[in-house]
């Protein structure tokens, strides 16, 4: 397979955003140069993470198409309700018609929603549901307890009776991507919260760093880990550089979502046995068409619509649909 396809697309997006100088509330004017272009906001939920990149350059595009002014902004780290709040403020002050959030805090979140709605801006949600869902005035995303379930199943078929001692790579506590994701996963591999199979429960903020560190704390209780869910392909990341270092990698099987290019590569050099594959492109593209469709026709999106999850591995298990390396890299990140 084109091993180096995903680095290059990686190059190219951060190529873009240096181009587009993110400082705050950054703004990418599409269109013909009239000053009366049409404005929407993209908040996203952080600029660590390729997946939201991807989500960026997605709606870029879209907003070229459609001759609108993109404003886009992004917490400072995932989690960041302050740097989201501040930029839903700026995007209200500067005129947009329609907001496309990822959440950092599902719930602290819902108050500027509910404030650009009274002003009557379309929110809409990307990936991640708000608390409660109908919050915002729709939601295009994974079913991430979907997510969560499939690549349980499958670290469940692979330890097949071999008793399992879990680490979990978690994101932070209420938010409801993280949640969804390892219920599903529990669900996935058939153990409730509370099972003595986990061993170790850490919160890694999906940063690689982080999870590193997390990684080598749970490590250092308990030795003899076999299994380690990532809630996504960063903390895949720092789980593995923990595991490798303390020469653990081969004896245990790791877990990942986001299903961006440089979590298949890290799947097919065998960092990862599995990665559930989300796809944020599509996210961003249909959003973006629900913003313009109310914006030209004042007609308000609503209810969820699932962008769908596959999961890419290249040693399939009996009985759980998967598709290999060389797909997920014609397809990472998703059109």
């Amino acid at each position: 397979m084109p091993k180096k396809r995903g680095w290059h697309r990686l190059v190219r997006a951060f190529l873009a955003l240096a181009v587009i100088s993110l400082v705050g509330l950054s703004t990418a004017a599409c269109g013909s140069g009239s000053d009366d272009r049409v404005k929407i906001g993209l908040i996203t939920k952080t600029e660590t993470n390729p997946i939201f990149i991807e989500m960026k350059n997605s709606a870029l595009s879209a907003a070229h198409k459609a001759g609108a002014t993109l404003l886009t902004a992004t917490g400072a780290f995932d989690g960041d309700n302050e740097g989201q709040v501040s930029a839903m403020e700026n995007m209200i002050a500067s005129g947009v018609k329609a907001i496309l959030i990822t959440p950092n805090d599902t719930k602290a979140i819902v108050p500027s929603i509910k404030r650009a709605q009274k002003l009557g801006i379309a929110v809409i949600a990307l990936d991640t549901p708000t608390q409660p869902k109908d919050a915002t005035n729709g939601l295009f995303g994974t079913n991430n307890f979907t997510a969560g379930e499939v690549v349980g199943k499958y670290a469940k078929a692979k330890l097949g009776d071999k008793r399992a001692k879990i680490a979990t790579m978690d994101l932070a506590p209420g938010i409801t991507v993280g949640q969804l994701r390892h219920d599903g996963f529990l669900k996935g591999f058939g153990i409730k919260e509370g099972d003595k199979q986990l061993v170790c429960e850490e919160y890694s903020q999906g940063d690689q760093t982080k999870a590193t560190t997390a990684m080598e704390n749970c490590l250092q209780a308990h030795p003899d880990i076999n299994l380690v869910y990532t809630i996504n392909e960063p903390a895949g990341l720092g789980a593995y550089t923990a595991l490798k270092a303390a020469g653990r990698d081969k004896q245990t099987t790791l877990v990942a979502i986001d299903g961006g290019c440089p979590g298949v590569e890290a799947t097919a050099a065998g960092k990862f046995d599995t990665t559930a594959m989300q796809f944020p492109v599509k996210m961003a593209k249909l959003g973006m068409a629900a913003a313009m469709k109310f914006i030209d026709h004042g007609v308000k999106p609503h209810g969820y619509t699932d962008t769908g999850v596959t999961l890419i591995t290249d040693h399939p298990v009996k009985g759980l649909a998967s598709k290999d390396t060389t797909w997920g890299n014609q397809h990472c990140w998703g059109g």
